[in-house]
C-alpha cells in the first residue's frame, strides 16, 4: 500500500508541474519555421550592428529580427500574440524598440517580447535564432 501512495504522489507531482503556467497561446497556429538569413544581404544591413532590426519572411505573418548583443539575435513572430492573425494584427517596429499592433495599439518590447500594454498576458512569440559563422542566421522553432 505504501508503494502505491508513493507512486500516486509522484504521478500527481509530475502532472502538477508545467512550464507554461497555463499560458498556452491558442490564438496563433503552430507553423514550421526554418529560415536562413544571410546578414551580408542589403535587406539585413541594419542587423550588422547591435540594436539593429529587420523584417524577414517566415512564420505566420513574417519575422522581426533584433541584434541584441555581440553574437546574439532575437527572432519574433510579427503576428500579435493576443489576437487571431489578420491584416491589422501584423506588428510593426516603432522607435526601434517597440513592436506595435495596429488592431488595438498593443505594444511589445523588442528587447525580450514582453507585453508593454496592460491587460495583455502573452509575450510576442519568439523563435530560435542561431548565428552560424559570421554572416548566417538560422531561425527555427524546432
Amino acid at each position: 500500500m505504501k508503494k502505491y501512495l508513493v507512486l500516486l504522489a509522484l504521478i500527481v507531482s509530475f502532472y502538477g508541474c508545467s512550464d507554461d503556467d497555463g499560458m498556452e497561446n491558442n490564438f496563433l497556429p503552430n507553423v514550421p519555421v526554418n529560415e536562413t538569413l544571410f546578414l551580408n544581404n542589403p535587406q539585413f544591413i541594419d542587423l550588422q550592428v547591435v540594436g539593429g532590426w529587420a523584417y524577414a519572411n517566415g512564420g505566420i505573418s513574417g519575422l522581426v529580427i533584433y541584434h541584441a548583443s555581440s553574437n546574439f539575435y532575437l527572432a519574433f513572430e510579427r503576428s500579435a500574440p493576443h489576437l487571431k492573425p489578420s491584416a491589422c494584427s501584423k506588428m510593426t517596429v516603432k522607435n526601434s524598440i517597440v513592436m506595435h499592433c495596429d488592431c488595438d495599439g498593443a505594444e511589445f518590447s523588442l528587447l525580450d517580447g514582453s507585453p508593454m500594454t496592460d491587460g495583455i498576458k502573452y509575450p510576442a512569440l519568439q523563435y530560435r535564432a542561431k548565428l552560424v559563422g559570421n554572416n548566417t542566421l538560422q531561425i527555427s522553432n524546432f
